[in-house]
Order: structure tokens, then C-alpha cells, then sequence
């Protein structure tokens, strides 16, 4: 591979040589480097083709034609591999072709019939951690006494907690019951066929599970000031393990090894009694989830006493039910609920020095605020002279505050054009935020990579509004990235109106929100209701500036614009959640996820891709609207402009012309007739039929925005590449799923059939 030093060729030339192009200026080592750049083209093109002849290093277009040299296989569901772009931008190839999945054909066939290999394949496959369970086993049977088998499933004990909880719930996949024969078939629908015998259930797990890390806690005052949650939001959220690697290739996945929800009996380990202290707590926190790098920790500084070690040991966690928030804990200890990310302190022993807390939370995708890993962006085009500011809490060389940074950026004379202001930690900063940039001006507030900060915006003011304020003259751009913003929204203003005889100042050139969390009706209740469902999380005031949003999750969009006087403004959502906090029924006049204050069209211009927006959206026009979900009416003021494609939007919305979009395909493939007197109720049904279906709609539960198993075929295979509408369009489920059952039959045991379970 090439160096990449502009002055390769330079410096190779003979001293001589470059004494006397010193002496003219150094024409020749410009002429030189413009010639090594073309020959670093050449030589990495060079690399690139040897590398192309190994699974390992070659480009991902070359994966489907290794792949056929060694006899692989790729789902018919999921299109022709090799149809792909080179660039493949969405990782579209990834999921048709898995480049482990091809490395590992001749190695797996040799391996054919086994538990492990088939939790391999689903991970090789699809990308899913897997747990094989053979139905066989858990069936009842009577043992001949001479060949005993004390490990198989035996009648279950009342007096066993945990086994009666992995009867059903997130660890029915390790049940170690007997089961009464099953005669069904194993399939995906649970819990078909879980006593079969020739059945194999492969429970695949989709949800993933995200960390969080050293963040404060969420005292809920209004329960009492001994209350925390984990979310820093203050709503219920469950608690995830952490999944462990495997360390034999050869065994099979238990709890640890898969991102499932942590429930109250696996979260405890009893403790023998002690008939000389009958009334002692008998259970403590299990230490395969509490612990430094386990799936949870409590640090609170200077509890129960000075100086306390930190975490706080397990030995003082207590797992409790705390859905009634009743319990009494004893004295030096905490109960913790990770059912429902809950804790409670001694009611006479607070802890005065703060609660923070590390935990895995489940989600489906890696948008919105989050610890995952994501590309930075790059400074602005054409910057010269970036600074960059670090912000952290208790952390050398960095600032405490945002305030602090921007001040420092302000006061430098000259200022340079371009500033980053990084947070380096998952901490909280509660502060009021104001942002003016002159013209020319970048300014990009970020999350370090694999950080999630939290911005708490509070009521500062009592007699104006407290948003996050972003305001810029001509050519200045402004970039938010990687933070969940709770407690207000973010409002982009556009210039005021000049004095008589000024000179207008200009406007903001772009705004960009990417992975970022601006929380769907400025904060949540326990029960994940937003607190202010009818505030917006973003407005944009007499703005002129190119608005991008990308895998982002944020409320309702406000557009306050004089329509007379302004050009509608740009706004590009993608890989996003749009949520007017509606739920289910978020087809009501008042839930607007998209539009004016005046309930009239925004003065937008919207481009929609592979977006979900829960709640109607009344627009200028729309360009390009293409796989995305629209659960409430889409009103747009000029039809002539634009084109939705492989969209749902509901009956009765007035958009420009559609391709393919649902339910109007579906209800031109019922081929009725004007003269059919059922027309209208059998179109009502149909439309009814193919109406997404969604887990949840409620920010702050793992499942939020995902589609239903009962959700029709036209929505959950209804992209342009046969993926599923909407937000979680790239994760590629269906073509996953496809290729996933294409594996299990070249590989699962002759005699056995396979069944795909999906345990989340």
C-alpha cells in the first residue's frame, strides 16, 4: 500500500537536484507531488487487486464471487448478490453475502450437525447471537436404570423460583424442564412445536444490547429522595447483560452469552441460611452481572460511609421488586429492580455525594445518543485553522462545561474560523446554552466516539423560553452530534431584521443533527409517557438554512417562516424517528410531527429516506420521500413536485405522485371494479390489512418503533430491495431471516428439522 507522503518521488531525487529547486522556489517538487498523487492512485489500485484475492481483505463486491467458487449459496429472497454498487453504501452486500458466513463454508461442513456450528451460522449468517436448542432433550421420558442420565429435563419443583420463571419470559430458550411431546413442526411463529422430536429451535436474538456508562442516576423526588432510576431520562427501562465471548468454539450459548433482559430471579444468588441469624438477608446481587466490566455497577461516593470502596460491593446489593416502590430496604444496602432499572436506598441513609451508575439498556439499531461506534465528522469544507475544546467531568485538560469552551473559542483574538467543542464522557451538563456564529463560521458540539453525554436543559427563565439557542450569520454552519438532549429543545433562529441603514447580517448555511437523541416530548414519565407531549423538539424560526437530519430520534418539527417574504426552506431526514408522542393514534389533528404552529403547511421542502414518522406531516412539498413509514396524514401544498416511492402513507393524504407506495398497491392488486358494490368496504379492509404495526410506539422501551410479527409482508418486505420500510431499513431483517433458514437447511443433522424463533 502506498505511504501517502506527497514528497515520495521528491526525495528521491539527488541532492543537487533539490538545492537548486530551493533556490527557484520549488517548482519541481510541486510538479512531483501532482505526479505522486496520480501514482498513489495507481499503486493503492495495485494493492487493492491483490488484496481482492483473499475472503479476508478483499472489497465487498468481491465476496459474492469467492463465494461461489466455494459452493456458497445466497438466499433467492434476497435478490441477486452481485447486482450490487461497489461503493454499497448501506452495507447492502454485507447482509446478502456475510463475508464470514462465506469463510467459513468449507470449514462448516465439516462440522455439519452440531448444537455450536448452528449458533455459528446464525452469527455468520444473519449477525444474530443465537442459542440451538434440541426439543428432544426436553422431552419427558422414562430413564432405564442402567444408562441414567441425571443432566435431562425432570418434573419441575414448585420450590424452584427460576425454573418456573424459564417456563416463559426472555429465558424460556434455557428451560431444562420436561416437555410433553409436541407433534408441530418447529417454526418461527412461537412457541410452535417446542416439544417435537425431531425439532431443532434456533432462538435468534435481535435487540441489542448498548452500555452506558459512569451516568448519573435519576432521583425520582416526587416518590421520595431514597429513589433512583437508571435512565437518566427517569422512566422505567429494563436492564440488559452484557454479553460475554465464548470461550470454547465449541459450546453452547447460555445467558451470559446473549444480550437479554436481566430479570429479577437470574439477578439473585441465595445465600445459605444462618440459624444463628435467622432474619439476615438471604440474597445478594448474582456476581456474573454486578460488577466492574459486568452488566451493571452503582458507584455512590462516600456511602454508606467515608471513604466506602467503590463500586458499591455486591454484597450490599439487594435484587428486589420495586414496581410498587414500597419495599424497606435494610440498612448499608441498596434494592435494585433490573427488571424495571429501579433503585432504592435506606430512607435514614441517602447517599450525599451522588449515584452513578453503569448498565446495558436494549435497543434494535445504533441511532439516537448512544456509546456505540460511529464515524466523527470532518471539520467544514474549506476550514482553516480548527481549534479543539475537550469537555469532561473531573477530567485533566478538559473543560467542565460547554459554557466554559465556547467562552474560550469567543475570547481568542483572532478567532479562528472553525471549532470542535468534544465531550469526552457520558456525564450530564445541566446548563443554558446560546450559540451565535459569525459569518463563515463552523462550529460542530460533539460526543467522543463510543461517549453519550446527556444535555439537560432547564427553566432558567421565568419570563422567556429556555431552549438550546443556535444562532448564525451568512455562511456559518453548525453541527450536533452524538448527545441526548432532555428538558427543552433545540431552536434554530434565523437573522433579525436589520436597522434602517444596516446591512442585513445573513443566515445560517447548514444545520446538522446526526445521531443524536432530542428527547419526543422534552422528557418521559416511569411509564415512558412524555411529560410535555405537545412541545416540539425542534423549531426552526424565519430560518434559510439546509437542514440535515440522520440517525436521529427527536419530537415534533415546528416551522415558523413568513411565507410571503422567504423561500421554503431544506430539510432531509434520514434514518430517523420523527415522534409527536401520539402512540398508536398519532393520526390526530393535533399530532403534527411535521408543520406550522398555525396547523398550515411548514414552509419546507422535505427529502424522507428510510425514515419513521409517527404523526402527520403537512410540508410545502415533498422531493423524494423512498422506504419510509408515515403514520399520519401527509399534506403537501405543491403535488407536482416530487415522488414518494416503496412508502405507506394513510388513506385520504394528498401527496405528489406514487410508485409503489402502500396501501394503494395493494389495493390495486385486489382488481375490483367500479361496479363492485363491496368496493369500498373490501378497499377499507385491505387498507386496514396492511396498516403498520409497530411493538411499540413509545420512546424508551427496547422495542420502540420496531414492526410487529403480524405486520403484513407489503410493509415488512415492501422497500425497493425487499428490506422493510422505515427506520430499521438497513438492518436488512427479512433478507437475514432468509439466508438464515438457507443455512439452517444445508446444515442442520439429516432427520432433524430447524425452526428460527426470534426471542426479541
Amino acid at each position: 500500500m502506498s505511504s501517502h507522503n506527497p514528497d515520495r518521488l521528491y526525495q528521491l531525487l539527488p541532492a543537487i537536484h533539490r538545492i537548486r529547486d530551493a533556490e527557484n522556489g520549488y517548482p519541481l517538487q510541486a510538479l512531483l507531488r501532482l505526479i505522486e498523487r496520480e501514482a498513489d492512485i495507481v499503486d493503492d489500485d495495485l494493492w487493492q487487486l491483490y488484496a481482492d484475492w483473499f475472503i479476508e481483505t478483499g472489497a465487498d463486491w468481491t465476496v459474492p464471487y469467492i463465494g461461489e467458487l466455494v459452493g456458497f449459496r445466497p438466499a433467492p429472497q434476497a435478490g441477486d448478490p452481485t447486482n450490487l454498487d461497489v461503493s454499497d453504501p448501506l452495507g447492502r452486500a454485507r447482509a446478502l453475502t456475510p463475508r464470514r458466513d462465506v469463510a467459513n463454508t468449507v470449514h462448516d461442513r465439516r462440522r455439519k450437525g452440531t448444537a455450536s456450528l448452528l449458533e455459528e451460522i446464525a452469527r455468520d449468517a444473519a449477525g444474530w447471537p443465537a442459542r440451538v436448542a434440541e426439543f428432544y432433550r426436553w422431552l419427558t421420558w422414562a430413564q432405564n436404570i442402567n444408562h441414567q442420565r441425571p443432566g435431562r429435563g425432570g418434573t419441575i419443583s414448585l420450590r424452584s423460583g427460576r425454573a418456573l420463571a424459564r417456563l416463559r419470559g426472555p429465558y424460556a430458550p434455557f428451560d431444562e424442564t420436561a416437555h410433553t411431546p409436541d407433534i408441530r413442526q418447529p417454526g418461527w411463529t412461537d412457541p410452535i412445536g417446542r416439544g417435537s422430536l425431531p425439532g431443532v429451535g434456533v432462538f435468534v436474538w435481535r435487540l441489542r444490547s448498548y452500555s452506558v456508562t459512569r451516568c448519573r442516576a435519576e432521583n425520582i423526588e416526587e416518590v421520595g429522595p431514597h429513589i433512583f432510576t437508571f435512565s437518566v431520562l427517569g422512566n422505567n427501562t429494563p436492564l440488559f447483560n452484557r454479553p460475554q465471548p465464548e470461550a470454547d468454539p465449541y459450546h453452547v450459548a447460555g445467558p451470559l452469552n446473549l444480550p437479554v433482559p436481566i430479570t429479577r430471579r437470574e439477578f439473585e444468588e441465595r445465600l445459605p441460611r444462618d440459624p444463628a441469624h435467622p432474619h439476615a438477608i438471604r440474597s445478594i446481587a448474582s456476581g456474573d452481572y454486578y460488577g466492574m466490566e459486568k452488566s451493571l455497577a452503582v458507584w455512590a461516593v462516600d456511602w454508606p460511609s467515608k471513604g466506602a470502596p467503590q463500586p458499591v460491593p455486591r454484597q450490599s446489593i439487594v435484587p428486589a421488586d420495586l414496581s410498587s416502590w414500597t419495599l424497606a430496604t435494610p440498612r448499608d444496602h441498596i434494592a435494585i429492580d433490573p427488571e424495571l432499572g429501579r433503585m432504592a436506598f435506606p430512607t435514614g441513609q441517602l447517599p450525599r455525594g451522588g449515584v452513578y451508575v453503569s448498565y446495558q439498556y436494549g435497543f434494535a439499531a445504533a441511532i439516537g445518543g448512544g456509546e456505540y461506534d460511529r464515524p466523527l465528522l470532518e471539520s467544514a469544507p474549506g476550514g482553516h485553522g480548527e481549534v479543539t475544546y475537550r469537555v469532561g467531568h473531573d477530567r485533566p485538560e478538559t473543560d467542565d462545561t460547554l459554557g466554559a469552551a465556547l467562552a474560550r473559542w469567543r475570547a481568542l483574538n483572532p478567532r479562528p474560523p472553525s471549532a470542535i467543542i468534544e465531550i469526552v464522557d457520558s456525564g450530564v451538563y445541566t446548563e443554558p446554552l446560546n450559540v451565535e456564529l459569525d459569518a463563515g463560521e463552523s462550529l460542530q458540539v460533539r460526543a467522543a466516539n463510543r461517549a453519550r453525554p446527556v444535555i439537560r436543559l432547564l427553566d432558567y427563565m421565568v419570563d422567556r423560553p429556555d431552549p438550546f439557542q443556535v444562532r448564525g450569520a451568512a455562511g456559518s454552519r453548525f453541527t450536533l452530534d452524538g448527545l441526548l438532549v432532555t428538558g427543552r429543545g433545540l431552536a434554530i433562529y434565523g437573522p433579525d431584521a436589520p436597522a434602517e441603514g444596516q446591512p442585513a447580517t445573513g443566515d445560517l448555511c447548514a444545520v446538522t443533527i446526526r445521531h443524536c437523541t432530542l428527547v419526543p416530548g422534552w422528557g418521559l414519565a416511569n411509564n415512558c409517557d412524555p411529560l410535555r407531549p405537545a412541545e416540539a423538539s425542534l423549531e426552526l424560526h424565519d430560518t434559510s438554512a439546509h437542514v440535515r437530519i440522520q440517525h436521529s430520534i427527536l419530537g415534533a418539527i415546528r416551522v415558523y417562516a413568513d411565507r410571503a417574504s422567504r423561500d421554503p426552506l431544506r430539510l432531509d431526514l434520514s434514518d430517523s424517528i420523527v415522534d409527536s408522542t401520539g402512540g398508536h393514534d398519532c393520526d390526530r389533528p393535533e399530532c403534527q410531527a411535521i408543520g406550522a404552529p398555525d396547523s398550515l403547511a411548514a414552509h419546507v421542502v422535505l427529502e424522507v429516506r428510510r425514515c419513521t414518522i409517527f404523526g402527520r406531516v403537512f410540508a410545502h412539498a415533498v422531493t423524494l420521500g423512498e422506504n419510509s413509514l408515515c403514520m399520519g396524514l401527509v399534506r403537501v401544498a405543491r403535488r407536482q413536485v416530487g415522488c414518494l416511492r416503496f412508502c405507506y402513507v394513510p388513506p385520504g393524504s394528498r401527496t405528489p405522485p406514487r410508485y409503489e407506495c402502500q396501501p394503494d398497491r395493494a389495493i390495486k392488486q385486489l382488481g375490483l371494479t367500479v361496479a363492485n358494490p363491496d368496493r369500498a368496504r373490501l378497499e377499507a379492509l385491505e387498507a386496514q390489512r396492511v396498516r403498520p404495526q409497530f411493538m411499540s410506539t413509545r420512546y424508551g422501551t427496547p422495542d420502540y418503533a420496531r414492526l410487529a410479527e403480524s405486520c403484513a409482508d407489503e410493509i415488512r418486505m415492501g422497500a425497493d430491495d425487499g428490506s422493510e420500510m422505515g427506520v430499521y431499513h438497513d438492518l436488512y431483517e427479512p433478507q437475514r431471516a432468509a439466508l438464515l433458514r438457507l443455512r439452517l437447511d444445508e446444515f442442520t443433522p439429516a432427520g432433524m428439522d430447524a425452526g428460527l424463533i426470534f426471542a426479541s
